[in-house]
């Protein structure tokens, strides 16, 4: 069904009304997929425009775009998406920022830790001295990334085990928000053998002090970039710094699609969503942005890469990491975030009289509102 946007409006504003333990009928679940189809197939509409204008454009094995440099596109991304995935270790359960865009937004204080001296990997608990049993049993991966939630927290108790990684020849990248990294903290996560530190330069809307931690981290890192979700402040206030964050030498640019979940969708109430093969949800501006932010690259010749990791990029490295896994043809645990889909985080698109569906129909007989099928 080809929905028009008036019905798909009127069928969302009821289906955001009914109480939240009311299930829907079976031909009202193929009207929420129909608008759903609709916004989608626009979103993808506007997006093939913007990238008709991108000189340069470059693919992945056909799983994510990027324009600038080859030697600068970031090696984490590559085992993420050509290697054995995204090998998260996880250690730090705190974070000394509340970014609006967090996954864990609200809930930053009740974060369960680790375990003293323990390191998450995989969904299992090991000493830093299981490393080398780790790596006899299960393989060398092609790479493996420090995530959640800030580890410069505790940035000391990473050396040790950088160093283990190195020695077996893992490419390791991390993730910071920047503001605790020092001259001597980022020179011994060099010496202890990081191959590559991302800047969430969202994090602190491109603070100058980060910004020239960037540089300094530059000197003892081989890889030094960004990865930020794609916000209109953050899109907005780069372009103003732009020359002084290019000029820390940085390697490249992730623009993460911001994608919500039930902690942070609040934060983004009235914008513009829509779903990813009914899987992530996401503001309509932020993967624009970032086609906007590579075609700029492009025309001023940036000396980087600059990577558009969208929720298209996401589905491939599931993909990838399931196959890697042993997984069935087609597995994948990419899905909606939300137990219930929240109906009302769509009325705002379809409202929006800038908002144009590609095509529309009339719906059949029994799917019109005001008719009830049983």
């Amino acid at each position: 069904m080809k929905i028009s946007k008036k019905d798909a409006l009127t069928w969302f504003a009821f289906f955001a009304a009914l109480p939240p333990e009311e299930e829907l009928m079976r031909y009202q679940q193929e009207i929420v997929y129909a608008v759903l189809a609709q916004i989608e197939t626009a979103v993808v509409a506007r997006r093939q425009t913007l990238c008709s204008q991108i000189e340069g454009l470059k693919s992945v094995g056909g799983r994510s775009l990027y324009v600038g440099r080859d030697d600068r596109f970031p090696q984490g991304c590559r085992s993420c998406l050509m290697g054995t995935g995204l090998s998260a270790i996880r250690k730090t359960n705190r974070c000394n920022l509340e970014c609006p865009f967090c996954y864990n937004y609200g809930e930053l204080d009740c974060i369960p830790p680790i375990g003293e001296g323990l390191w998450e990997i995989g969904g299992t608990k090991f000493y830093e001295r299981d490393i080398d049993l780790l790596l006899s049993i299960s393989g060398k991966p092609t790479g493996v990334s420090y995530v959640y939630l800030e580890p410069f927290m505790e940035i000391e108790a990473y050396y040790g085990i950088i160093g283990r990684f190195r020695a077996a020849g893992v490419h390791q990248h991390m993730y910071t928000n920047g503001t605790l990294a020092t001259e001597e903290n980022l020179r011994a996560l060099g010496e202890a053998g990081l191959d590559e530190l991302r800047f969430n330069l969202g994090a602190t809307n491109c603070a100058d002090r980060v910004i020239e931690n960037m540089a300094a981290a530059k000197r003892f890192i081989p890889q030094v970039g960004i990865e930020t979700p794609m916000t209109p402040q953050f899109y907005e206030t780069f372009l103003r710094k732009k020359d002084a964050i290019l000029a820390a030498g940085i390697d490249f640019i992730n623009c993460a699609e911001l994608h919500l979940n039930a902690n942070n969708i609040g934060n983004y109430e009235g914008e513009n969503m829509y779903i990813s093969r009914l899987g992530y949800i996401s503001p309509v501006w932020s993967r624009e942005l970032t086609l906007r932010l590579m075609k700029r690259a492009c025309d001023e010749r940036w000396d980087i890469a600059v990577h558009d990791c969208s929720n298209d990029t996401k589905f491939a490295r599931d993909l990838n990491l399931r196959v890697h896994e042993g997984g069935w043809f087609g597995a994948s645990s990419y899905g909606c975030e939300f137990e219930r889909l929240p109906f009302e985080a769509f009325l705002p698109v379809l409202r929006d009289p800038e908002f144009l569906f590609v095509q529309e129909e009339e719906l059949p007989h029994g799917y019109r509102p005001g008719e009830w099928t049983l």
